[in-house]
Formats: structure tokens, sequence, C-alpha cells
């Protein structure tokens, strides 16, 4: 059994949906970020970077594994799915699982942050973000043109990637232009695996599309969060 300590986040959303795909038993502890939850000394001893997600492993003497990224990897490794063993097959999964970890989530995140959160509307500085995580989303599209997935078959770089890119309208950034990144976030969407990920837990918003009055809710308790120096990222 695997205990999950997570949020509604893309990268809370990684390791759930990767949980799933694999057929994990695990549960699921939700950390109210608002509250501090993460910041307790409890969670603290789990990650003492105090931010989710993070996963204790039951059946490995309570193993600890914190970061997003090493946590897919774990999972990976433990099940010997969702990435290849030989050194190339592993490396290019890895490379482009470094790609979101490196480029797309901070990017989005902080694209997230400026034109979605902060109480101050800086347009350089939002232009900056939102045209860097386009950039990256050409990237992708055009690797997309000539491969199914990021790295051969489906794998936990494609679960890292979608889960950032499913939410580009919350960044304020289009992909219509994208169709090849359109067709790979459509064909991840209807895995029933990423359909239960993203349920676990669910987002208080919808952040696959722009804002409504739930939205302005859910802005308005981020920028608390923000102001008090807390993380939405996970």
């Amino acid at each position: 059994m695997i205990d999950l300590y997570t949020a509604a986040t893309p990268n809370g959303h990684k390791v759930s949906i990767a949980l799933e795909e694999l057929a994990l038993p695990y549960t699921l502890q939700v950390l109210d970020l608002s509250r501090g939850d993460q910041k307790t000394p409890a969670f603290l001893a789990i990650n003492p970077n105090g931010r989710i997600p993070a996963i204790v492993d039951r059946e490995a003497d309570d193993f600890a594994v914190f970061e997003s990224g090493a946590i897919l990897i774990y999972l990976a490794e433990k099940t010997g799915r969702l990435m290849p063993t030989d050194a190339k097959g592993r490396s290019r999964v890895l490379q482009w699982l470094m790609f979101q970890m490196g480029g797309v989530g901070p990017m989005m995140g902080q694209a997230n942050v400026f034109f979605r959160y902060f109480p101050e509307k800086i347009t350089s500085v939002i232009d900056r973000y939102q045209g860097e995580t386009k950039r990256l989303f050409r990237v992708l599209d055009g690797h997309l043109q000539h491969h199914e997935y990021l790295a051969g078959d489906y794998s936990i770089a494609d679960i890292a990637n979608w889960a950032w890119v499913r939410t580009h309208r919350w960044s304020g950034v289009e992909i219509d232009d994208l169709p090849h990144l359109k067709r790979w976030r459509d064909a991840i969407r209807a895995r029933p695996a990423v359909q239960r990920g993203i349920e676990a837990p669910p987002s208080q918003v919808d952040l696959t599309r722009d804002g409504d009055e739930a939205a302005a809710r859910f802005s308005a308790n981020a920028r608390t969060i923000v102001e008090t120096g807390q993380s939405l990222k996970g």
C-alpha cells in the first residue's frame, strides 16, 4: 500500500494518474494548502521541502519519496512499467520528464501566478511566462508530429507533461494552432486511468477552461497563498 499526500494540482495529479495506470493500491491523503498542511512537522518529516506530492511506500519499510518526477521514476522502477529498462529507452523517457520538470512546469506555474493570482498585473512578466510556455508547447507539438507519444510507448514522460498541458487555458495560453499537441492531449485524456487520476482529488475549479465565478473565488484564495509565501504548484 502507498500513502499519497497530495492536492488537486498538476504535480499532484501526475502521481495519482501513475498510480491508477499501474493499478497500485494507495490511500489518498489530501492536504489543504491554504491551511498550511504541507508545512506541518508531520508532513515535513516526509518531505523537508514542504510541497506536495509525496508518497510513503508501506511495503518498503515506509520509504518516503518526494518531488513528483522522482516519485514517477520510483513507481516506474518499482513495477517495471511506464519506463523502458534499456539505457537508451530509459534516457528518452527521462529527457522528456526533465523537459517538464525544468521547463513546462516552472513556466506554467509562473504564468499562473502572474496571470491569475498576483494582485498587480505586470504585462511584461505575464508575456514573458506565457511566451515561454507557448515556445515549449511548440517543441512538444513538433516532436509529436512524428511520434504518437513523447518517448516511444506511453510513459511517465507523457503523464508528467500532460498533467500540466491540460491546464493551458488556466495559464492563458491557447493550443488551437498546435494540432499534434491537441491530438496527444485528447488521446491521453480518453484513458480511463487518467480520468480516475485527475479526480484524486478533484479540482475545486475546472483548470481546463477559462474563468467563471468559481474560478474567481479559487484565484482569490490562491492569491492569499501566494501572498503568504506558500506554494501553489505542489
